[in-house]
């Protein structure tokens, strides 16, 4: 279900997540009013993640519109969803292709509520994946721990970003809390492209020009638990990860 361009009066295009992503609550006009926010927030020139912004020009940006992200409620759904995303993609398919899945009707979270919300949406959906059937990817670790920690859909590795109004990093700032999901494995074409370094470089300097310093949390895949890079919020070092991760079997 991509972000597509439709049109509107008074605008020359805008995104909008199509009839099946939205659930009964959610008008069709809500949904889209929200997809036009998100569209506007990345393509304004100040939003430093210049991936995000080729995924949305390109169209390659699908979206999910669920309700709570203090609440189960989607977690089946999602979780379907993003395993048949995984199931969907292949390394010939374009770089940049992303999956965003919103929660409108979340109540107002500071920074240690916002993460603990996405860490037992994480941990729901880790065990809907492993209900499914789902073999996880064999690239990466299921331990939060390690320093090759991913999340695993599909048999798919990916890299949540989260999002939401009170995040005190600016780029991690929207309307409503926001989780995207970005495929490893894009990551590692880029580095085999040796684009890796010079994408990485720009979205560092992009986030310092509006945040004023550089993300502290930030590091590469391997050096440290991408665990920590999830919510957003500034951890220090004896962080733990509130979810265990998940068992796999050999």
């Amino acid at each position: 279900m991509k972000l597509h361009d439709v049109e509107k009066a008074g605008a020359n295009r805008l995104i909008s997540p199509p009839k099946p992503c939205t659930p009964a609550h959610l008008a069709q006009a809500e949904a889209v009013d929200l997809a036009i926010r998100f569209r506007d927030h990345i393509e304004n020139r100040g939003f430093p993640c210049v991936g995000a912004k080729s995924a949305l020009g390109r169209n390659q940006m699908t979206a999910y519109v669920g309700r709570d992200l203090t609440s189960a409620w989607d977690d089946v759904a999602l979780a379907d969803s993003l395993v048949k995303f995984a199931h969907n993609y292949n390394e010939n398919y374009p770089l940049f292709t992303t999956f965003a899945a919103f929660f409108p009707s979340s109540p107002r979270m500071c920074e240690e509520g916002f993460e603990a919300a996405l860490w037992e949406r994480i941990a729901s959906l880790q065990a809907k994946d492993d209900w499914l059937g789902q073999r996880y990817d064999t690239a990466v670790s299921p331990n939060p721990e390690s320093p090759n920690f991913s999340l695993s859909f599909g048999g798919r590795s990916f890299f949540v970003v989260g999002m939401h109004p009170n995040a005190s990093r600016p780029a991690r700032r929207f309307d409503v809390p926001v989780l995207v999901f970005n495929l490893h494995d894009q990551f590692e074409r880029l580095r085999a492209d040796g684009r890796y370094e010079k994408l990485r470089e720009t979205i560092l300097k992009r986030d310092e020009k509006i945040a004023g310093s550089i993300n502290p949390m930030l590091a590469r895949h391997g050096e440290a638990s991408e665990a920590r890079q999830y919510s957003g919020r500034i951890v220090s070092d004896d962080w733990e990860c509130p979810w265990p991760g998940r068992s796999v079997n050999a």
